[in-house]
Formats: C-alpha cells, structure tokens, sequence
C-alpha cells in the first residue's frame, strides 16, 4: 500500500508540536501565534492530560487550523483523529498498526509514523501507507532526554530511496536546523524552541526563512 503524493506533498516546512499545557485558553493563544508565523502542519500533542481534556483542546484547535489551512495532525489516537475529523494520525511504534490506520483513515488524511534512528521501520511505514516518516531524535531533547539519536545521513538516504517526505524531531532549534534541511529533512517538528520563544510567531518566520534559504541553493 502507497501513501497519496498529495497528502505528503503538504509535509514541508515547519511543523509545530503543541507543548503540554493545561490551559487550553493558553494553549490556542500559543498555536494562534504559531499559524500567524506560518507554520505548515500543527500536531496536536498531550502526554500528560485526560482523554477528555485532550478530546477539547484539540477540537477547539480544529477551526483555528481549518480557517488557516494548516493541517491538524494528533499524535498517538487514532480514535481521536477520527472522532475529530482532523486532517491525520501521527503514530509511533508501540501506538498501532500502519496499515490498519491507513485503512480507517482513507485517502484523504496524513498518516505519519515515528522510525526513530531505524531505517528498516521506514521502509515498512511507507510499504504500510505511511505519507511521511519521522527520524530523531536529532539533537538532545528536553522534551524525551533519553530518546535515542537518529544520524543526519538517515535523511539523505531516505531522500534518495524512500521518495516520501521526512521530519526531523528532537532538539531542533533555529540555530542548529539549518543542519537537518541541508541533510535532507523536509520538515523540522518543533516544540520547545517555538512554543517557549519570547515571540513565537517570529520565531516561525525565523524558522521558514530556512527553509526558503534552501530551496533557493
């Protein structure tokens, strides 16, 4: 099973990772600011809080991202992702088969799966439907400091032999990305140095002018 180009073509640039927050009137302030920089993909991402307050964070999410056209993709729940009508599931290696996924999800959503520093766990995404694969982490991460580190020549080679796109998550900051997208990433999954910057729609922008940068090498 392939994934659909149109669904992947639109995994590029910046995609934001919601940071663990509570409050969700803070937490739409936060994305709020993230769509106004020009972010390309929101993920919806809550490790620590209750179904229910997870189930009304993201659908207050929702409108915001459609209005926008940014992709709204929630981690790890695939019955939420359904539930909601968003626009794909990103899941890792413990949170459900690929392809069951792909089959409940259709066509027209963006499945995404987490391959770690594995490249054989990419093959098998992209062969179970995957749109786009995830390697890292990258750099030392506050947010997982004992995930293990995914080389820089993964993304080359996927690049290469995978021919669909891949992020790049873990540790990524505005100074070291430049790095990742001249190894091949075509999208840098971003929580902390985003979400916790003083003005978090102009470091955005920062980070896109990046990805601008590149493409015009």
């Amino acid at each position: 099973m392939q994934p659909t180009d149109i669904m992947s073509a639109r995994v590029r640039g910046l995609y934001a990772v919601t940071p663990d927050l509570e409050r969700t009137p803070a937490l739409v302030e936060c994305v709020t600011r993230a769509i106004a920089g020009g972010i390309g993909l929101l993920q919806y991402r809550n490790k620590h809080s209750v179904a229910d307050l997870r189930r009304v964070q993201a659908a207050q999410l929702m409108p915001i991202c459609r209005r926008a056209g940014v992709p709204l993709i929630v981690n790890d729940d695939l019955e939420l992702a359904l539930e909601l009508g968003a626009d794909g599931v990103h899941l890792g290696v413990a949170d459900g088969d690929l392809a069951a996924a792909r089959r409940r999800l259709g066509r027209n959503r963006l499945l995404g799966a987490s391959c770690y520093d594995r490249y054989e766990l990419a093959v098998a995404a992209r062969e179970a439907g995957a749109d786009y694969v995830a390697f890292g982490s990258v750099f030392p991460s506050s947010t997982k400091p004992d995930a293990v580190r995914a080389p820089l020549a993964l993304f080359g080679r996927a690049k290469r032999e995978l021919r669909i796109p891949t992020v790049a998550i873990g540790g990524i900051t505005a100074q070291n990305a430049a790095e990742v997208i001249r190894a091949g990433a075509d999208a840098c999954a971003v929580i902390s140095d985003l979400f916790a910057a003083p003005d978090i729609a102009a470091r955005a922008r920062e980070f896109n002018s990046l990805f601008a940068a590149a493409t015009t090498i």
